[in-house]
């Protein structure tokens, strides 16, 4: 019963939280509708960029979903747009309307220099993000992005924020990962960060339990190791 139980609510907020559906690049139809600052950077096209700039534009004009071109830019994994930008003054800190800044986007769309890049240009590690007021690492480690986890703990993200779903990244990466070798990767790396093996879910469900209860037997141990129960 708790397995299957559990494996129906994964599956339905994993559906509830997937990319695809938090997170909306623009489409063709948006680009096709900017103008200055943000058809230069949607289309890449870096000398337009910096002629721009020396002519004052107004680097934080929005599209309907409150994209920035500093977003634009970030949606396009394009760290040379991303640094003129943030060099003539845009906000490196800038959220769309769905609350996704540029460090989230490029954590999600697994872009790990990228999204480095998007640190030291200012971004925020340790920001609040996405419409389920989590951050940038509980959404790689929802998805399993190993290296972009292991560069979100050395940038300081915290390791134990829990989410409006009532998960941390460690729980994350059970109950909305596949038990595979990325996941239990990414768990192991969070623990040996520091992140707490026994935070339970809003249900109270320890991550050992959750582990056990979907067949990811190498995750529990792992927990058990750090002290889970």
């Amino acid at each position: 019963m708790f397995h299957s139980r559990n494996v129906c609510v994964a599956i339905l907020l994993a559906c509830l939280a997937g990319p695809a559906i938090a997170q909306v690049p623009p489409t063709d139809a948006e680009r096709a509708t900017y103008t200055g600052m943000m058809a230069v950077t949607s289309n890449r096209a870096h000398n337009e960029i910096r002629q721009l700039i020396v002519n004052d534009v107004d680097l934080e004009v929005k599209d309907r979903s409150d994209r920035t071109a500093y977003l634009v830019a970030a949606y396009n994994a394009d760290p040379v747009a991303m640094e003129l930008l943030a060099k003539a003054g845009a906000n490196t800190r800038a959220k769309d309307n769905r609350n996704y800044d540029a460090i989230t986007i490029l954590a999600v769309s697994n872009h790990p220099e990228v999204m480095q890049k998007a640190i030291d240009l200012g971004g925020d590690p340790k920001a609040i993000t996405s419409p389920y007021l989590g951050t940038a690492l509980i959404a790689a480690a929802h998805l399993g992005h190993v290296e972009v986890v292991r560069r979100l703990i050395r940038a300081g993200s915290p390791l134990d924020h829990v989410n409006n779903l009532g998960w941390t990244a460690l729980i994350e990466s059970i109950v909305l990962g596949d038990g595979g070798a990325n996941h239990t990767q990414v768990l192991k790396d969070l623990l040996d960060a520091g992140a707490s093996p026994n935070l339970a879910d809003r249900n109270g469900a320890s991550p050992v339990k959750l582990a056990e209860g979907r067949g990811y037997g190498h995750m529990a141990t792992l927990l058990r190791a750090k002290g889970g129960r």
